[in-house]
């Protein structure tokens, strides 16, 4: 069963810009000029979009110079598709054992 952080999580990420984002972060760390760049987003509209990942504790910062670089936190997205794991391994089991509720 999927917590409230987990599900707030899914919330976060389920955003295009948001997931974009996670995905470029994936392949590189990348500052904020970088990020508008490759998303074509609005500087200010990405840094509200950076402040809510992490806020959600999907990435995280590390300042160079008058630069911020942004990394992704992998173990954020891992027990998160652990959660998915064991749902689906949930749903194979009910599917194999074809257990459903029996109508009143």
């Amino acid at each position: 069963m999927l917590t409230s952080v987990e599900t707030d999580l899914i919330r976060v990420l389920a955003d295009p810009l948001r997931l974009k984002i996670v995905t470029l972060l994936a392949r590189e760390t990348l500052c904020t000029t970088h990020l508008v760049e490759e998303t074509g987003a609005k500087q200010t509209n990405l840094s509200n979009h950076l402040r809510v990942l992490r806020e959600a504790e999907v990435v995280e910062t590390e300042p160079c110079g008058r630069f911020t670089y942004y990394r992704l936190r992998p173990e954020v997205l891992e027990t998160l598709a652990g959660q998915f794991t064991d749902l689906a391994a949930t749903a194979r089991a009910t599917a194999e054992h074809n257990r459903k509720r029996t109508c009143p």
